[in-house]
């Protein structure tokens, strides 16, 4: 009954972190890609401080949540759940490791920008961004799917 208390927050916290994603997929990516240069560092801005704030205590609930997860089902590593468990690990390690090494190296830098003194290759640094977050959409969306098919096929 553990495991799967465990598996249910595993899953909780992780779907917070993949919505994320599929925000940018249905309708976040196209608006800032249509937005000029001042509203877009402007609600780069504002996205980069509310997640600073909020989502890092959603990051440490799945980190912490999905290592319990593989702890509870190492007596048996050839599961599913197990393996899946690992999949989901792994993956949102890859994403935090994309996010500390990519986005908020590149949201640090937007950060110093106003609307009276943006630099001329913007785009780039918006591009550059998006390029991080796919990866980081792959691994979220990948941990998140097996996951759910760990929680589907390998339970009994």
């Amino acid at each position: 009954m553990t495991t799967k208390i465990i598996f249910f927050i595993t899953l909780i916290s992780y779907s917070i972190i993949v919505s994320q994603s599929f925000m940018y997929i249905l309708a976040l990516k196209d608006t800032q890609l249509n937005l000029q240069a001042g509203p877009y560092t402007e609600v780069r801005k504002l996205i980069d401080s509310a997640m600073r704030s909020n989502f890092k205590y959603v990051i440490y609930a799945a980190l912490l949540a999905n290592l319990l997860l593989v702890i509870s089902t190492l007596k048996n590593p050839g599961s599913i759940v197990f393996i899946t468990a690992m999949i989901g690990f792994v993956a949102l390690v890859a994403d935090i490791l994309l996010t500390l090494k990519g986005n908020l190296p590149i949201n640090d830098i937007i950060n110093t920008w106003t609307v009276d003194n943006l630099p001329a290759n913007w785009t780039e640094y918006r591009t550059k961004w998006f390029t991080v977050f796919q990866y980081r959409q792959v691994a979220n969306i990948t941990g998140f799917v097996s996951l759910l098919a760990g929680a589907l096929f390998g339970s009994k």
